[in-house]
């Protein structure tokens, strides 16, 4: 749909418009000085953060177009050209999902595709589906009249700006990226998933501005001076094993020793809780008042609820403790 003056400045004021600028802005501006995994990883998760600190939302979206920038190069494809605005949709909840059919030389795929988020702002996505050989990836472009946002499927009040709409493609031509089951199998899907935990992060110290900002105006009670020193702890640790783990992937980019597997959902999970944490030491230390009087703040609170339950919680926990058990049995033969 091509937006006319007034239909666009409308849109411009609504949080996806508002994020789509930004996110425009990002790919043309800041995203190029970005380093790939297994460069300056600290540095790239750094950048993650700041993005989560200053709007999770355009995070979200920035972190999408990374990835799929790191995904083509990993996999020897075309990476993004000037001008794309790339996302990665591969969510996979249970139904039909998207398909992919081959004739042998062309690849399209079909179907609905959930939670794509940049969908009215995304030019290219990078896009998973069932195909006859096993899960694969694709390269498609989002200009083609089979694929379409279906309205009405992101009521969401966290993550608004994300525009995180379904999908629905019909008979849209792909190329596609790697092999069959490539996408999941390769190293580099690891350290994305830590990519998006510093996304995560940034959200935590959004939510923790308040505190310390009441800190820098004058001296705490002792009971917002408790909480503060929780949070304090929480972030500057979390902190400090991303950047660990960003040292940790340069020095192992293929991950020859793996450990990428482990390491991910070690960081991812503690992300979590410190998300987890330091809302909830917020809101003990500071009351109501940022929730309903600060709209960066309760945006914030909003989008962090909604962002961090992409972490797959127990289940990832339950692996953690399975792969965990099996590397100490090892080390104790």
């Amino acid at each position: 749909m091509i937006l006319t003056p007034p239909e666009l400045s409308d849109h411009l004021r609504t949080p996806q418009g508002r994020t789509a600028q930004l996110f425009a802005d990002f790919v043309e501006r800041e995203a190029p000085g970005v380093p790939l995994p297994g460069r300056s990883t600290a540095r790239r998760f750094a950048a993650l953060t700041a993005l989560g600190r200053r709007d999770l939302s355009l995070a979200r979206l920035a972190e999408g177009h990374l990835d799929a920038a790191a995904i083509l190069h990993e996999l020897n494809a075309p990476v993004p050209a000037p001008g794309e605005r790339w996302g990665v949709w591969a969510a996979r909840p249970p139904g039909p999902g998207v398909r992919a059919t081959s004739t042998g030389r062309e690849w399209w795929i079909s179907g609905v595709k959930p939670y794509c988020s940049g969908a009215r702002s995304c030019t290219h996505a990078l896009v998973t589906a069932e195909a006859d050989d096993g899960y694969r990836l694709f390269a498609v472009p989002l200009d083609h009249p089979g694929a379409r946002p279906v309205d009405g499927t992101w009521p969401a009040i966290g993550m608004a700006g994300s525009d995180s709409l379904n999908m629905s493609f019909t008979g849209v031509p792909a190329r596609a990226v790697g092999g069959a089951e490539g996408y999941l199998a390769r190293p580099g899907f690891q350290h994305g998933g830590i990519g998006v935990a510093a996304c995560w992060l940034g959200g935590a110290h959004a939510v923790a501005a308040p505190l310390y900002e009441r800190a820098a105006a004058g001296p705490l009670n002792d009971h917002a001076a408790a909480h503060l020193g929780a949070v304090d702890v929480l972030l500057q640790t979390a902190d400090t094993v991303l950047r660990q783990a960003g040292e940790d992937i340069d020095a192992d980019p293929l991950d020859e020793r793996e450990g990428a597997r482990v390491r991910s959902l070690r960081v991812r999970a503690l992300a979590e809780k410190v998300c987890a944490e330091v809302m909830d030491h917020v809101g003990r230390a500071t009351g109501a008042g940022p929730l309903c009087q600060d709209e960066r703040h309760a945006r914030a609170v909003a989008d962090l609820t909604v962002y961090v339950r992409q972490h797959q919680a127990e289940a990832a926990l339950a692996e953690l403790g399975r792969l965990s058990a099996t590397t100490c049995a090892e080390a104790a033969r």
